[in-house]
Formats: structure tokens, C-alpha cells, sequence
């Protein structure tokens, strides 16, 4: 599948999910999206990780995803994060997110259940070939509990024509330069470790979703920014206050 250049590139942040006396809070989390429009995101990610999305229904997840996309008013593009220990599950939320509107779709790797990478061939085909949209991986195997070769990947990018790329939330920059050698420079690789923000763009990562992103949206977006114009310098500058946490909220509440 070919993408628009710009598309899928930069800083989406993946929101938190609000809640007030005890229910998802649907109004404040339209105003998390608009801030992110505001402040100069590239796009976001809904019901990811820092979403916790295995503590919300799935109806809570669809309904986050249908007042994002209202919220945004087609202003940036919208992940819709589907994947789920279960099949069913994610075929539910990836069928809802077609139907609703989102711009692509981040698969988690299925948790828990660690299965074996036949297994994972299987089930990431299975799902490709229900939906149009543009996909990813979510390979986070710190949570998961499992991890995608090289040779599974390959596999899915062979079976799966909408399989775009990944969010890599492991520390080895070796597999993003495996991957980007093996599918080239345009294959989809999004940061997911805060850490490795501007190590991960430099070998070619497209962007980052990196929670953050929710504090300081406009410093994220300027850093990606940055990478891409091959000012390497002042985005390694800006990368090191994520590492010192206490300078980097002095920085942030004294505005960016």
C-alpha cells in the first residue's frame, strides 16, 4: 500500500482516557484531542496503551474513538488502537473503526497469551484481510509478554498489502534497522519509548507515539519536525530534557 509522504509521520500522541465519578469522561477527553489539534500534533492515538484499554469495555474504546474523530474535525489524522487478547475482540474494534472513520489502525500484539510467531502470522493475516485501512503492529514485548521476529514480519508484509509498519516500544534499534533494511524507508516505524525519541528517528523511525505527548504536545511535534529537516543537532538538544524529568515539567509549565 502506498502512503501519502506525510501521512503516518510525526508525533501522535496516544491520550489518556479521563474519567469523572467513576465513567469515562467523554467531554474533557473531546478537549484532549482539540489541545492536541492546537498545539501542533501530527496526528493521534486512540485507546492505546496509555489509555488503558484493557480496563474499558468495548464500547467505552468505540465511543472514545467516535468523539475523537468528531473532536478533530478531520483537522490530523486518528489511529484507532484495536488489538486485544482476543480475536474477537479486535475484530470488533477494528470493525467499528472502519466504519467509523479512523485514518489507520495499531494492532497490539495479542497479550497475556504469548503465542507462538506461527501464531501471530495467523492472527495479524487473518485480521489484514478484513479491513482496507492502512495497519500496524503495536510490539511492546515488556507488556505482552511476546515478541515479532524479523522473519514474521516478513511474512505479514508478504500476506497483508495494508500492513504499513509498527510502533516499537522496546529498546533495540537494532530490529528498526533490520526492518527498515529489509522493507525499506518507508515502512512505518513509530517511536514508543520516550528515551529513544531521537536515537529511533535518526536511523529512520517515522515519528513518535509516546505518552508525553499529552503533556507537551507542541515540543514532540517540534522535535519530529526537526529530524525531518535534518537539523540533527537542535533535535538532539531538545531530546535530552526527556531524560531529566524535573527539567524537562520545569520547561513544560514555563511554556514551550
Amino acid at each position: 500500500m502506498k502512503l501519502d509522504k506525510k501521512f503516518l509521520k510525526g508525533s501522535y500522541p496516544p491520550l489518556v482516557t479521563p474519567f469523572r465519578a467513576g465513567k469515562v469522561d467523554y467531554d474533557a477527553y473531546a478537549k484532549l484531542v482539540e489541545f492536541q489539534v492546537k498545539n501542533g500534533s501530527h496526528g493521534i492515538v486512540v485507546t492505546g496503551t496509555t489509555s488503558e484499554p484493557s480496563t474499558l469495555t468495548v464500547a467505552e474504546r468505540q465511543r472514545c474513538l467516535e468523539v475523537a474523530i468528531e473532536a478533530a474535525s478531520g483537522k490530523l489524522p486518528i489511529v484507532a488502537a484495536t488489538g486485544s487478547q482476543s480475536h474477537a475482540e479486535s475484530l470488533a474494534l477494528m470493525t467499528h473503526a472502519d466504519k467509523a472513520g479512523a485514518d489507520a489502525l495499531l494492532i497490539v500484539t495479542p497479550y497475556y497469551i504469548r503465542p507462538p510467531q506461527r501464531g501471530l502470522v495467523a492472527y495479524y493475516l487473518d485480521l489484514a484481510k478484513r479491513t482496507k485501512k492502512p495497519w500496524m503492529i503495536y510490539h511492546i514485548p515488556g507488556r505482552a509478554a511476546v515478541s515479532v521476529t524479523l522473519e514474521t514480519m516478513d511474512a505479514i508484509v508478504k500476506g497483508a498489502p495494508n500492513f504499513v509498519g509498527m510502533k516499537h516500544a522496546v529498546d533495540d534499534l537494532g530490529f528498526v534497522s533490520k526492518c527498515l533494511d529489509a522493507f525499506g524507508p518507508e515502512f512505518r516505524i513509530f517511536v514508543g519509548l520516550e528515551d529513544l525519541s531521537f536515537p529511533m528517528m535518526a536511523v529512520g523511525a517515522c515519528g513518535l507515539m509516546n505518552a508525553v505527548g499529552n503533556l507537551a504536545p507542541k515540543k514532540l511535534a517540534h522535535l519530529s519536525d526537526l529530524v525531518f529537516a535534518g537539523k540533527l543537532e537542535a533535535a538532539k538538544k531538545l531530546h535530552y530534557p526527556f531524560l531529566r524529568p524535573e527539567s524537562f515539567f520545569i520547561t513544560m509549565v514555563e511554556g514551550y
